[in-house]
């Protein structure tokens, strides 16, 4: 099998290096893919938000499937494109991609459907906006644009001013664009925040290992928001009684409300939940693998992913036995100093052999902002490396993976030194 996988970061490498793996693939293509990638994939200059560079790829190369990884092109409707093409694809449709591309729709569709959520309203004028918040309030307060904006459309606001200024910037002075023309005004949650990612072909539902993020760029969650300095798998505080909370209350029903409202949901859908005093709830809803979340769900997957995506285009996934390793997977996060603001780009990175990999195989690196001019890997983003090790114990897996970021460097790298004391902690 000949395979298409469109985006270009650390989740699309996890993603690779799971398809490779599989002794049913032949060749791996990528775009627009990066240097750490381009050791695993033949990689063209396409970006993923190019529907129609994607499309006239995939006409060129022929390949069997194509798996769409990103939020952007699912949201836009690559995956609905290329089946008018002919192409089996990964990934769910636009019409099922808006659980992500809208807020407004995804917490109308729980309330209509009784998923628990946070207590919500929405405007498209700023004035009432204000003076919902007034009324209520209750502070922090959670202000939402509706639409996509990389990771940055939440703000939490502390105090009324903070509040009045989010809703301003968004509704009136357009800082997040189309996306923050409508907004969504949500009571804060309290409690631990898991992620799972579920795999669905749009009537069952096999959730992955849980896991767990850290989203602020500095230690003790200090910082601005991030996409994601460093994650675990699987989260300790999601036992097996909320593991089937969540299934009964919230991963079927959002399956079946997406069936009954005419958006079968197939591919990866990524649950960002809390567990509050009174259970889970749902926080988010994203259309695709988590980053870095895929970084380390997906090296404790022992089924051959490709039988995955298979059944999931087939519709057959019931029939499917989704097995996963026992130990645990950490991955920390190198990012350019600067991140998640201003940061330098076209630095070389050091530590690494011909693969862009540690010669001891002591860890693998997942390259998410990365190029390579020659034979030298230089970085190319914000977040440049997830440095990822899997081990029987949790503590292991973290001691693998800070020992290996010891001996990778560029300037100013910068990184956090606490990924997983949470969970260690308890």
């Amino acid at each position: 099998m000949d395979i298409l996988v469109v985006g270009g970061g650390g989740r699309e490498h996890a993603v690779i290096k799971a398809l490779s793996a599989s002794p049913k693939i032949d060749k791996i293509y990528c775009a627009p893919g990066n240097g750490g990638i381009s050791k695993l994939a033949e990689c063209f200059p396409v970006k993923a938000t190019d529907i129609d560079g994607q499309v006239e790829l995939a006409e060129k190369l022929k390949p069997d499937f194509v798996f769409v990884t990103p939020d952007d092109p699912l949201v836009m409707g690559l995956v609905d494109r290329l089946n008018e093409k002919g192409f089996r694809t990964f990934g769910p449709r636009a019409n099922a991609a808006i659980l992500e591309g809208s807020k407004v729709f995804s917490k109308s569709l729980m309330k209509k459907y009784g998923i628990p959520t946070a207590a919500y309203e929405t405007f498209t004028d700023a004035e009432k906006a204000i003076e919902y918040i007034k009324a209520q309030n209750s502070y922090p307060a959670v202000i939402k644009c509706d639409g996509l904006a990389l990771g940055k459309g939440v703000i939490i606001a502390q105090n009324e001013q903070e509040a009045v200024e989010a809703v301003n910037s968004m509704l009136i002075g357009g800082k997040f664009g189309k996306s923050g023309s409508e907004i969504v005004i949500e009571e804060f949650m309290t409690g631990p925040e898991v992620t799972v990612l579920a795999f669905t072909d749009g009537k069952t539902v096999k959730p992955m290992v849980s896991s767990m993020d850290h989203k602020r760029a500095f230690d003790n969650d200090e910082g601005l928001n991030t996409g994601g300095m460093g994650t675990i798998a699987p989260n300790p505080l999601y036992t097996k009684d909320k593991a089937d909370e969540c299934m009964k209350n919230i991963f079927i029903p959002t399956i079946e409300a997406m069936r009954k409202e005419g958006r079968p949901f197939k591919g990866c859908l990524y649950f960002g939940l809390m567990l509050t005093p009174e259970g889970a709830k749902v926080v988010e809803y994203n259309c695709r693998f988590g980053d870095p979340e895929a970084q380390v769900v997906l090296p404790l997957l022992k089924t051959d992913l490709v039988d995955i995506i298979e059944a999931i285009d087939e519709e057959r996934l019931d029939k499917l036995d989704v097995q996963w390793s026992d130990g645990a997977c950490a991955c920390v996060v190198m990012a350019s100093g600067g991140y998640p603001e201003k940061y330098p780009t076209g630095l070389p990175i050091s530590g690494f052999n011909a693969d862009g990999q540690l010669a001891d195989g002591s860890a693998y690196v997942y390259h998410a902002g990365t190029k390579l001019e020659g034979e030298t890997f230089l970085t190319a983003g914000g977040r440049v490396l997830g440095v990822t090790a899997t081990a029987p114990t949790l503590k292991e897996a973290l001691d693998k993976s800070y020992k290996a970021v010891g001996e990778i460097s560029f300037d100013n790298a910068h990184f956090r030194r606490d990924i997983g004391k949470r969970a260690l902690n308890g």
